[in-house]
């Protein structure tokens, strides 16, 4: 009879961080473990479960219409006003849930950051799961009224993945700024709601930003705006307009919010289970 196969672990003083990443790979389970759960909380034990994912966009979709579309009046391009927001909505609830998720992943966790090791990236990118299943859910809502209003994506439909990365990246980068600092400064989970109430108007969710030149360059540093054109773009096949300098500055925002992200996140991470 063969003997069972055996784990060796070795205790060793600054071993931890040098097999960091191969550890992260290594407790790859325990991600899909804690995504999971996350999955069956919002939805399982959820009094609307799956319909709530779909009330909160539909009625933002009708308000963001109303204010746009009839008091600012702001033009349309062509393309029915309630579909150009119901198509910007989708990025942006995407990055909100992922920002949020992220954000306070580590504070929700705090029973199993001081317990138990392992490396601590885990919980934040497990939180980014809930986040990409409400936005499959609203894609799936989206894409009829899409083919009804204006007809089949196209090929542009291919290009929807790379934007949907690009999204996650961005919420996940300032995501592991805020879980690190509001671990420390409970504050910044007041902070947060509050800079997401202005991002929506700020970010070009409820209006086209190819219909306003003037002021094209300001929009374009808010790395969300690349996101939200991509991905409106790819949706209404080419109806919208694609600002490449606008994408080009949310993929650098975005890599720079990863990298630094990541590297504060690691340089915190030994404190967590003293502070939290």
């Amino acid at each position: 009879m063969a003997n069972p196969q055996t784990t060796e672990l070795v205790l060793e003083a600054g071993r931890a961080s040098r097999q960091y990443w191969s550890d992260l790979w290594r407790y790859r389970e325990l991600a899909g473990f804690l995504a999971w759960r996350d999955i069956k909380v919002r939805y399982k034990q959820a009094a609307l479960g799956v319909a709530w994912a779909l009330i909160q966009p539909a009625v933002q979709t009708v308000l963001l219409t109303f204010v746009f579309g009839r008091l600012a009046n702001m033009p349309s391009g062509g393309v029915p006003y309630m579909l150009l927001v119901l198509c910007g909505l989708l990025p942006w609830q995407l990055f909100t849930g992922a920002f949020n998720g992220a954000g306070n992943s580590l504070v929700g966790n705090s029973h199993l950051i001081s317990k138990v090791y392992f490396p601590r990236l885990i919980v934040p990118i497990s939180a980014l799961a809930v986040a990409l299943v409400d936005f499959v859910v609203m894609l799936a809502l989206a894409l009829p009224f899409v083919v009804v209003m204006v007809g089949w994506p196209g090929w542009h439909l291919l290009a929807l993945p790379f934007f949907v990365l690009l999204a996650l990246v961005i919420a996940l980068g300032a995501g592991l700024w805020v879980t690190a600092l509001t671990v420390r400064f409970r504050d910044f989970r007041f902070i947060t709601p509050f800079i997401l109430q202005i991002g929506v108007f700020v970010t070009p969710v409820g209006y086209r930003t190819d219909t306003l030149p003037n002021w094209k360059e300001i929009i374009a540093l808010n790395p969300l705006s690349g996101v939200v054109d991509g991905v409106r773009w790819s949706l209404l096949g080419g109806r919208t307009g694609l600002d490449l300098t606008g994408l080009g500055i949310s993929v650098v925002v975005g890599a720079i919010l990863l990298i630094s992200g990541i590297w504060y996140f690691r340089r915190t991470e030994k404190e967590f289970a003293d502070l939290i």
